[in-house]
């Protein structure tokens, strides 16, 4: 195996797990707690109202999440999309960031959004 194609293997890995990850968040956990809430949120429009975001913003975000996602995941076969995708996804996880900032959370609860801004980085990068 050629060093080119360990580099496309690993950008593939990322783009699944970027992809899935924002997928099962959105799709399959939304209405459902998580450890890493904002606030102890118990779904996502809490979460948001956590935030002082106006409900209609958990639609925008999802889609935008949803769309980059599944971006990611299409990418494996078209390429062009992997890297808008990756940037707009990345973009999205640093509002994330901002957003349990402002509201002062327990660093933890950041987790999932700084490691998914490092998987689009090494999706850009790649």
């Amino acid at each position: 195996m050629s060093y080119g194609d360990s580099v496309e293997i690993l950008q593939i890995i990322l783009q699944l797990i970027a992809g899935l990850g924002i997928l099962n968040v959105w799709l399959l956990r939304r209405d459902k707690s998580s450890p890493y809430r904002a606030g102890g949120a118990s779904d996502m429009k809490e979460e948001f109202a956590t935030y002082g975001l106006p409900e209609w913003s958990v639609a925008v975000v999802g889609t935008l999440k949803i769309l980059s996602a599944l971006g990611l995941l299409v990418g494996i076969f078209l390429p062009i999309l992997v890297l808008p995708s990756a940037a707009l996804l990345g973009v999205l996880m640093l509002g994330a960031l901002a957003m349990h900032l402002k509201v002062k959370d327990k660093p933890q609860r950041s987790l999932p959004a700084l490691t998914l801004l490092a998987v689009c980085v090494a999706i850009l990068i790649l």
